[in-house]
């Protein structure tokens, strides 16, 4: 069993990614789209991830509501209920698996790619390691446990130092070591202050960023506007961006149409990841991305 200090469950807890589905907030929108799509996108629109190449779908299937501690609501379906709810996401076109080891979804993750083609599938994880031993070892389980060779995207999960590249460059030597072995295809980082999204923003290391962002600022580094000027950033550099919290971690559970207008209206997102606890609203959220 885990051990959390206080400190560390409160920050753990903080940290926790995927869309929750559940909570509302009556707050208006205070800010709209930045620029508008002329073509209706959809979930299962084959997108590429920044300059790394890698292609999957628009939406990524999140494992990690209220994430940390080795569960999430996504885990407490059981290992059969969530391999179904992945393998029911696939079979709709959907190609893109989000997962990582402070979820518990590793087991989950791996019983869905059984009875899936797994080169067609992009499967991003994520590390707590800061230390270059701890990500080697991370690197070797996270394999293991998902059985499969390689990793499509690692991330270093849930950074907030503005020295983070600094602080921790150890650590992203071993994950461009690993790139370098064919161990993974492209590395990259979650970030939960502004700070760590700025230093991200600037660094050439990072190659994927998995950011915070929605149209009320709910659980997310900074203001919209604010954040989105990063990720202006971040685009311009060719980094690949992959949103979360797009629903505010249920606070727009109601206002699902707006926010997910809001995610695609800003074209600063290559895709974005949302956590859906059961087939229904797998598709109905599937039904509501084609958004004008």
């Amino acid at each position: 069993m885990l051990h959390f200090t206080r400190r560390e469950f409160l920050h753990r807890t903080a940290c926790s990614t995927a869309g929750a589905w559940m909570g509302v907030r009556s707050s208006q929108f205070p800010l709209a789209a930045l620029s508008t799509q002329e073509q209706k996108l959809s979930a299962t629109d084959t997108v590429t991830i920044g300059r790394t190449g890698i292609q999957t779908s628009r939406l990524a299937m999140g494992t990690g509501t209220v994430g940390f501690g080795h569960h999430s609501n996504q885990t407490a379906l059981g290992l059969e209920g969530l391999s179904r709810l992945l393998q029911n996401g696939y079979d709709n076109g959907l190609r893109f698996f989000d997962t990582a080891d402070a979820y518990g979804s590793h087991p989950h993750v791996a019983d869905a790619l059984k009875h899936v083609d797994r080169s067609k599938v992009t499967l991003l994880t994520k590390s707590w390691a800061r230390e270059a031993s701890e990500m080697r070892a991370d690197l070797d389980r996270f394999r293991r446990e998902l059985h499969t060779d390689h990793l499509d995207i690692m991330l270093m999960h849930c950074l907030t130092e503005a020295d983070w590249t600094t602080r921790y460059r150890p650590v992203m030597d071993v994950l461009s070591e690993a790139k370098a072995k064919g161990v993974l295809r492209a590395h990259g980082c979650s970030c939960h202050s502004i700070e760590a999204l700025r230093a991200a923003a600037k660094s050439p290391w990072v190659e994927v960023d998995l950011v915070r962002i929605n149209p009320i600022g709910s659980h997310m580094d900074a203001d919209p506007v604010t954040v989105v000027g990063v990720l202006r950033e971040m685009r311009a550099a060719g980094k690949g961006i992959v949103g979360m919290k797009i629903l505010g971690q249920g606070d727009l559970r109601h206002r699902q149409d707006q926010a997910l207008r809001y995610a695609v209206g800003l074209g600063v997102l290559d895709a974005f990841t949302i956590g859906a606890e059961s087939i229904a609203e797998q598709k109905d959220l599937m039904r509501r991305i084609p958004v004008a």
